[in-house]
This record gives structure tokens, C-alpha cells and sequence, in this order.
């Protein structure tokens, strides 16, 4: 499945998810392993099976790029459950102890830094970690990442996440 057959699986009443996904996929600013990383990260982080395979079809990653998308979605699914735990769970004592998780894959994503960064952000968004969102926000500023291509890939992140639910929805009924 593509893209466009995803576009068109979504019905009328998501028309505008239909035009957000396709002028997503058509802005600029950011690269294409920024962009097709965010969207494929995002797609393994809600799991819906039509948006994953649209996500992984084509070439528009190399293959180091698709497992870096794929294991910033997969750090991100530990590490948002654990840190926004962490920060909503009154006691602070939780925040002085160390994780004790493993997460080497953000030493070495076998990706650019700042593109791991911006997966990593964008799944972030999708589970809800404002800690997280916070500590990637400060990484991607030190690699010149501006706000407007931190906020392409939340938005990004909204639209794969919305399309999920509502093809997920749509299988439902």
C-alpha cells in the first residue's frame, strides 16, 4: 500500500486528513529521511497494519534509515511509558533514581543524530511523554533543528495518528 491507496482508503468524512497527509508528504522543509523517517516511526509507534505497510513502501529510506525509524519507535514505546510515569507520579523520588533501561540505540541510531531526534520527538508526540518532548526539543536545538521543522514533524506525528485511529475505527465497525 502507498500513500496515495492510503489517502484513498480514508473516507469522505476524514477529508481533511486526506489533504493534511498529502501536503505533509509534499512540503519541503524537511529532507526525505527526516520526513519518511518521522512518518514511518510514528506508523510502528500506533501499530495500525494499512499505515505501516503505506509508511514502509517505496524507497524513500535507505535501509539504515528504516531501522533508525523503527527503533526510535521502539526506544520511544519503553522510555515514554517509563519517563511520563516517572514525571506524573507525585513522589520525586522516582526521578532521582537511575532507569536502569537499556537504550543504546540512541548513542548509535546509524543515523544522522538530529534525524533519530526528530523520529524520536515525533513518537514522543504520539505517546504523550511531555518529558520526553522536552528532552528532544533541547537535543534538536543543538543540532540547528529549527521550530518549524520540529513542528512539521509533530505534525507528522498528528496525522499518522489520526489516520490510524480512523482506519482502525472504520475496520471496527
Amino acid at each position: 500500500m502507498s500513500i496515495e491507496s492510503l489517502r484513498s482508503a480514508l473516507p469522505d468524512y476524514a477529508k481533511d486528513l486526506k489533504l493534511n497527509l498529502g501536503s505533509l508528504m509534499n512540503e519541503t522543509i524537511l529532507t526525505d529521511q527526516q520526513k519518511y523517517g518521522c512518518l514511518l516511526a510514528c506508523a510502528h509507534a500506533v501499530g495500525q497494519p494499512e499505515v505501516v505497510r503505506a509508511a514502509e513502501a517505496g524507497d524513500r529510506l535507505s535501509p539504515d534509515a528504516r531501522t533508525a525509524a523503527k527503533a526510535a519507535a521502539a526506544i520511544m514505546g519503553m522510555n515514554n511509558v517509563y519517563y511520563r510515569a516517572v514525571h506524573l507520579i507525585s513522589n520525586d523520588v522516582y526521578g532521582s533514581l537511575p532507569a536502569k533501561l537499556r537504550m543504546n540505540v540512541i548513542a548509535k541510531p546509524g543515523v544522522e543524530k538530529a534525524d533519530f531526534e526528530l523520529f524520536s520527538m515525533a513518537v514522543s508526540a504520539v505517546n504523550g511523554c511531555g518529558m520526553c518532548l522536552d528532552a528532544h526539543e533541547a537535543e534538536l536545538r543543538k543540532h540547528q533543528i529549527t521550530s518549524e521543522q520540529i513542528q512539521a514533524a509533530l505534525r507528522i506525528a498528528s496525522v499518522v495518528n489520526a489516520v490510524s485511529r480512523v482506519l482502525a475505527a472504520e475496520q471496527a465497525a
